[in-house]
């Protein structure tokens, strides 16, 4: 029997055909989706979507489907409510079945650590006060945000406008000579073309959300991503994320 993984990803998630390239053939993945929630502002839109009863569903559906391994793909509805309500949305996870469940903000922890990364350059789309949180849940998982560097969108929903070319920039400009790793954050960025050139221009681990989530959800099933010249995924085969909940 193939392993099997489920992601469940917010009701806007765009980047489905990015995602699967870090799946090998031999891993059966299922995607599905949140229901949609009304919003006002950035931060309404992921405090709403980092609600653990919207997981209730998605979840029971992956399982049925026969997942094995469950993520929520989503990077700021992970990080909004800090280290504990990640906690509680991997809990809201295995409580409605998973048997092992992550997020992406959980699995990005993971890969800093599993690449030796303490002192993190972020480039993130968020607005005021997204960004803030998102560096108030990385330094109490334990690292030093360096540099923070927004893409400098007006709206939400301009993310998803964003090009390669535009990601590749802003990480080259945003690195900080005293970051041992550069985290891009948001699913809604394409970053798989992108991350081996970042890391050879940089000369440091470059994570992505999507390439993260994909990590470690494949590692919780004992296999491996796919991204050639990614230094994440080609660390050696002892090197494991954590064991999700």
């Amino acid at each position: 029997m193939k392993p099997h993984v489920g992601v469940i990803a917010s009701y806007d998630f765009t980047r489905e055909a990015e995602l699967r390239r870090w799946f090998p053939a031999g891993v059966e993945h299922t995607l599905t989706f949140t229901g949609r929630v009304p919003y006002r502002d950035n931060l309404e839109l992921v405090s709403r979507l980092g609600s653990p009863d919207l997981l209730a569903e998605p979840t029971r559906e992956l399982v049925e489907h026969g997942a094995q391994a469950v993520a929520y793909l989503c990077t700021a509805c992970t990080f909004v409510d800090g280290v504990a309500g990640d906690r509680a949305l991997r809990k809201a996870m295995t409580d409605h079945g998973a048997p092992r469940a992550l997020t992406t903000s959980s699995a990005v922890t993971a890969a800093l650590r599993a690449v030796g990364a303490r002192r993190v350059a972020v480039v993130h789309p968020y607005q005021h006060p997204v960004d803030r949180r998102l560096s108030a849940y990385l330094e109490a998982s334990g690292f030093d945000v360096v540099a923070r560097t927004p893409l400098g969108l007006d709206t939400v929903e301009n993310v998803y406008g964003v090009a390669e070319q535009d990601v590749l920039d802003k990480v080259l400009s945003g690195d900080h000579p005293d970051a041992d790793a550069v985290f891009i954050s948001c699913t809604a960025l394409p970053t798989y073309d992108a991350i081996a050139h970042l890391e050879e221009r940089t000369g440091k681990p470059v994570i992505s959300a999507n390439q993260a989530t994909a990590w470690a959800l494949l590692g919780a099933v004992g296999e491996g991503a796919l991204g050639p010249g990614q230094r994440l995924v080609s660390l050696p085969g002892s090197v494991r994320p954590p064991s999700p909940l």
